[in-house]
């Protein structure tokens, strides 16, 4: 598990600093619309994803669930044959699993469980239209063997998982909308040109729509 643990590990200022060209998969503009969906409700992600919870409560997730455009810069400096589309299908897959997790913590009552399962519900909606602008057959590809690697360990058996992390609801929401901005930035780019997958946009304190409170 070489390439797992390299590109989780080291994903920061290598990736940030040696960037290199790859393929770029345009967004399709009827994508666009359910992300902007869910963005809309991501604003709300510090009311519902840290206020309703304990300070510092984490949540158990796999290694690779812990998503960040550090992983995203790394993976496309250091992965052979990885393209814009598989970043995406990969975003999709690790935040599915995120949110299934965050629901089935959260007891029926709890004032963030409903939010939760609407940010779950407009997810696999925009994964749909996702699927659906998309040949078949380009889900059917063979993945690079790092990313096929990452794949397997989100879908092993909890019981058989080897490291976990602990997280917090609201880290984990923060790295969703971020790594959203970055792998679909057409669907959100102004006439700014923010760099979406530059960390240091996150940092700048601007009032964006998706740190609303």
């Amino acid at each position: 598990m070489v390439h797992l643990s390299s590109a989780w590990l080291l994903g920061g200022p290598l990736g940030l600093f040696l960037m290199v060209p790859v393929l770029m998969a345009p967004t399709p503009s009827s994508l666009c619309t359910p992300l902007k969906t869910l963005n809309d409700s991501l604003s709300y992600r510090k009311r519902y994803m840290k206020h309703n919870f304990p300070i510092n409560y984490g949540i158990r997730v796999h290694y690779e669930e812990i998503f960040k455009l550090s992983n995203i810069s790394w993976m496309r400096v250091n992965v052979e044959g990885l393209d814009e589309l598989t970043l995406q299908r990969l975003w999709f897959q690790v935040n599915q699993g995120i949110l299934k997790k965050l629901i089935r913590v959260m007891p029926e009552r709890h004032p963030s469980r409903r939010y939760t399962a609407e940010l779950e519900t407009r997810l696999r909606d925009a994964e749909g239209v996702f699927v659906l602008a998309h040949p078949a057959e380009v889900f059917q590809q063979e993945l690079p063997e790092s990313v096929q690697d990452i794949w397997d360990q989100l879908t092993e058996e909890p019981e058989k998982v080897s490291s976990w992390r602990y997280a917090t609801p609201k880290s984990l929401m923060d790295n969703l909308c971020r790594t959203m901005h970055c792998l679909f930035s057409e669907c959100f780019t102004t006439e700014a040109q923010h760099d979406y997958c530059d960390r240091s946009h996150w940092r700048k304190g601007k009032k964006n729509v998706n740190t609303k409170s």
